[in-house]
């Protein structure tokens, strides 16, 4: 008799994992999950091409089922095709081979989650593979023995654990980067005449190579590292003051629904630190063009023009939370510090204070009075608030209506529970200051005229407790009322507030523009642009004003 709620089903399952996860995150933990994260990707794309369901992911498995176990073994075949060709691009002590398990099985079914044996057989079936290879279970074979170009290798029947009965187990014969209609047959001998002479040739071969490389590398210079950023190279001269880019923090977890939080703690670290006037911190925009891309310390200092790096993940579980973050001199390939924090969610602004407080430490940063006052403040302590601010700013950079209806609900929700967060008044005075120059009040609901009404509201309740965001809106809505004066301003507040805000210089420029000073404004543009040198688009417009006002064409 079936239980309510549950219900019982063939499927094919395919469950994979990394070989050599520990040690990978042993070396190095944050290269190691950017890279989990793009073999993810693929993992995800073709079980998707090939009719799959991602049925669970924790850590460095994966698991998921299939409607064909046709589909399944050619989808694992892919799979391995794809990462093999990935690998290939990595350094040998870097490359993350998967191993995988096919199985044909019965399953219970609960909502989105299954569970049983079939399940098991697929885990042990997997531990059973090599790194790059593929396992399947007698059923399996059974089923597609004729039905796929492959040839599979029998290893016997396997004890399993906790698996009453041994399990057939086959072995698919494919090689790393074979396309999924070809195969390898196994040569189980070589002539031992032939081999012999291959062995004796090689054996010439790299005495005389290293003959050759010996004399080389004795009469040339000691080769420098390639992972140390050049100041030659970078794409933008290093500022006269210690300089950083914060990468964007990996959601170790892996869950979708948390990507906010690990955003979000990349968002609030570059905030804090660009409150410092002795320290150059590049804008958001520019470091989340890396977000989920294997890049090198290198490459992120020569592209953006700063010594410094800061790099990290996070992991939020129920009401925990694990920090890791590494400080990087690019110029060195040194190592500042490297740290983990742990602890309950309601902490989290105490360890976002404590990373902080370690950068500046670690750069000798010297913070004015001020500073070091602002330093320790927040905009709010409650935690809920925090994170519908959060939330609502992941919708807010999406720049579209639909989102910034979504973004709007959850800064009304940040404001609900702390009806003096100040950033969240403000981020709703700049959406509806926004919106009407975009012209998408209608898709938020409102008329243009109560777009401006709303956004006069929000920004007066913002003032209450000002931040550059909250002047950079005034500065704005100035313009709006041809009040430049006010409006230049409103500019210099944001740009005392937040010295490394791209935003604040940009939002100077504008106003100078409209004063009639381009000249200027321009300046202030070019100064965006070096805090912010990935993202363009915004300081493209201006320049382009800038050159009809001084040239009277485009």
């Amino acid at each position: 008799m079936e239980t309510e709620g549950f219900h019982r089903r063939l499927t094919a399952i395919l469950s994979a994992d990394v070989v050599g996860y520990s040690r990978l995150m042993q070396e190095d933990e944050y290269a190691t999950i950017r890279t989990l994260k793009i073999f993810r990707k693929i993992i995800n794309q073709h079980i998707n091409d090939y009719r799959g369901r991602v049925v669970d992911a924790p850590g460095d498995n994966i698991l998921a089922e299939f409607p064909s176990i046709v589909e399944a073994v050619n989808c694992a075949v892919e799979i391995q095709r794809a990462l093999a060709e990935q690998n290939a691009e990595l350094p040998e002590n870097r490359r993350m081979p998967f191993r995988i398990g096919v199985n044909l099985g019965d399953v219970v079914d609960e909502g989105e989650r299954i569970y049983g044996d079939g399940i098991n057989i697929a885990a042990r079936l997997e531990s059973l593979a090599k790194p790059g290879g593929i396992c399947i279970s007698g059923t399996v074979y059974d089923a597609v023995e004729n039905k796929l170009g492959f040839e599979y290798d029998y290893l016997g029947e396997k004890e399993v654990k906790n698996i009453a009965q041994p399990v057939r187990v086959y072995r698919v014969l494919s090689y790393p980067g074979a396309a999924a209609h070809r195969v390898v047959k196994a040569k189980r001998t070589v002539g031992v005449a032939w081999r012999n002479a291959i062995i004796f040739i090689v054996a010439f071969l790299v005495l005389g190579v290293s003959v050759v490389m010996i004399r080389y590398f004795i009469s040339r210079p000691a080769p420098q590292p390639t992972d140390i950023a050049s100041v030659k190279e970078m794409a933008h001269p290093l500022p006269d003051k210690p300089s950083l880019a914060v990468l964007p923090f990996v959601n170790v977890g892996g869950d979708p629904a948390q990507e906010y939080f690990s955003d979000g703690m990349t968002d609030d670290l570059i905030t804090d630190l660009s409150k410092f006037s002795g320290l150059f911190v590049i804008s958001r925009n520019s470091v989340f063009t890396y977000k989920e891309k294997s890049v090198t310390i290198q490459q992120v200092a020569e592209n953006l023009g700063v010594r410094y790096v800061l790099e990290g993940s996070v992991r939020r579980a129920n009401h925990q939370v694990r920090i890791n973050a590494q400080l990087i001199d690019a110029s060195t390939g040194r190592h500042m510090w490297a740290e983990r924090y742990d602890g309950h969610i309601k902490d989290v602004f105490a360890l976002q204070d404590r990373i902080t407080g370690k950068i500046v430490t670690a750069l000798a940063i010297k913070l004015t009075l001020g500073e070091k006052q602002n330093a320790t403040s927040q905009d709010t302590y409650n935690v809920a608030a925090h994170d519908a601010f959060l939330q609502g700013r992941q919708h807010y950079v999406r720049q579209n209506p639909n989102d910034w209806a979504r973004a709007i609900h959850y800064f009304e929700k940040a404001i609900e529970l702390d009806p003096n967060y100040g950033r969240a008044y403000a981020a709703l005075a700049l959406m509806y200051c926004e919106c009407s120059h975009n012209l998408w009040h209608d898709s938020l609901g409102v008329s243009w005229e109560k777009s401006r009404e709303l956004a006069a509201k929000y920004l007066h309740a913002a003032m209450q407790r000002p931040t550059a965001l909250a002047h950079q809106v005034a500065s704005k809505m100035m313009i709006d009322k041809h009040r430049h004066d006010e409006a230049i301003a409103e500019a210099q507040r944001a740009i005392d507030l937040d010295p490394n805000d791209a935003n604040s210089y940009l939002t100077m420029a504008y106003a100078l523009m409209y004063t009639g000073d381009p000249k200027k404004g321009f300046e202030f543009v070019e100064k965006a642009m070096r805090l912010d040198p990935l993202y363009p688009s915004p300081y493209m417009d201006l320049y382009r004003r800038w050159r009809h006002y001084q040239f009277g064409s485009e």
